[in-house]
């Protein structure tokens, strides 16, 4: 059931929070089209992937086993020459020749090391090979996503679970947005139970998109069943806090009816349905849901920023406030 995935973390230290936005120009649209892929893959895997099993980073890095692959990046567990283990996240080799493209995945462990929390998936290092292999070096997980954990049980998770994991997952939250982070692509798959019940956000590799304002102004990027109207509409200069309040509103929609807010069998049929359909409200999925868990979740889903959970710590209360009108107090994590 649970197994090895990935986490970052990076010693390289936090850079300057003077980020000066930068326009991406004509790599705009290679970023959002390889970005913005809607599923993290587990199989089957490219051949280019699993042509790097087995094969060394750097002279000191071999690559065990591929752990998932997504629109940027492909995902190993790894063993460094002296017997260390590591997830090493390696960038497609079509990306890894634009230096832009380059330089945001990079991004990835400064803002991830940033948050500054133990809930936050820490980036140890980065390097580029010999041959031109752009890779991160992160923590090793040993545990499974939320998205894993819910098709283990058949789609859907208990609402106790639920609430425990998201105050906690919020938590990190609060900290990335406190240092001015939004993460932009949570969802399911970027949450993570460790075997030893603690939880981890992973991949703040769109957090960096905020900075590219004025190349992806009217493109979306993102997961469709995730994104709130102004990320689906591409109107960054209006992706805030209350972006990634939505975002964690869905998730829990999810998490709780086995159900996307919009079922949509193509992309951009998805996209489509994130910018222009109002989420349903959890009472009217047909589950029999306790009051204070519905009126949480619908206003994590307002369409309009203004009406939603402020931020993410009013969020976190709410959720605190919910599991104590329904089930008393919070209770630990159950472990992966």
């Amino acid at each position: 059931m649970g197994g090895e995935r990935n986490v970052r973390a990076g010693p390289k230290g936090p850079r300057s929070s003077n980020f000066a936005p930068r326009t991406l120009g004509p790599i705009g649209s290679l970023l959002v089209s390889s970005i913005s892929q809607p599923l993290f893959v587990t199989e089957p895997f490219p051949p280019s992937a699993r042509a790097r099993l087995g094969t060394m980073l750097r002279g000191k890095w071999r690559l065990d086993e591929i752990l998932g692959a997504g629109g940027m990046a492909t995902v190993y567990s790894s063993t460094h020459r002296n017997g260390r283990r590591a997830a090493i996240k390696v960038l497609h080799p079509e990306l890894a020749r634009n230096a832009d493209m380059v330089e945001r995945f990079v991004d990835e462990g400064y803002y991830a090391n940033r948050v500054g929390h133990r809930g936050a998936v820490r980036v140890l290092d980065d390097d580029i090979d010999d041959d031109g292999t752009v890779f991160l070096v992160m923590e090793l997980l040993r545990g499974e996503t939320l998205e894993d954990r819910r098709e283990r049980h058949g789609g859907r998770l208990p609402c106790h679970d639920v609430l425990c994991i998201m105050e906690r997952a919020i938590d990190v939250l609060v900290a990335a947005h406190a240092k001015g982070i939004i993460h932009c692509d949570l969802k399911p798959a970027n949450l993570f139970v460790t075997e030893a019940g603690k939880v981890k956000v992973l991949d703040f590799g769109m957090a960096g998109l905020l900075e590219a304002v004025p190349g992806l102004r009217g493109i979306p990027a993102g997961t469709p069943p995730f994104m709130p109207p102004e990320q689906a509409y591409g109107r960054w200069d209006e992706v805030d806090a209350r972006s990634d309040v939505w975002a964690l509103g869905a998730t829990m929609f999810t998490l709780l009816t086995g159900q996307y807010l919009h079922e949509a069998p193509t992309y951009h049929q998805a996209l489509w349905a994130a910018g222009t359909q109002r989420a349903p409200s959890l009472g009217a999925v047909g589950i029999p849901f306790a009051p204070p868990l519905i009126a949480l979740v619908d206003r994590a889903l307002e369409p309009e920023p203004h009406l939603r959970w402020q931020d993410a710590a009013s969020l976190q209360t709410a959720v605190r406030n919910a599991w104590f009108q329904i089930h008393g107090r919070i209770s630990e994590v159950t472990a992966a």
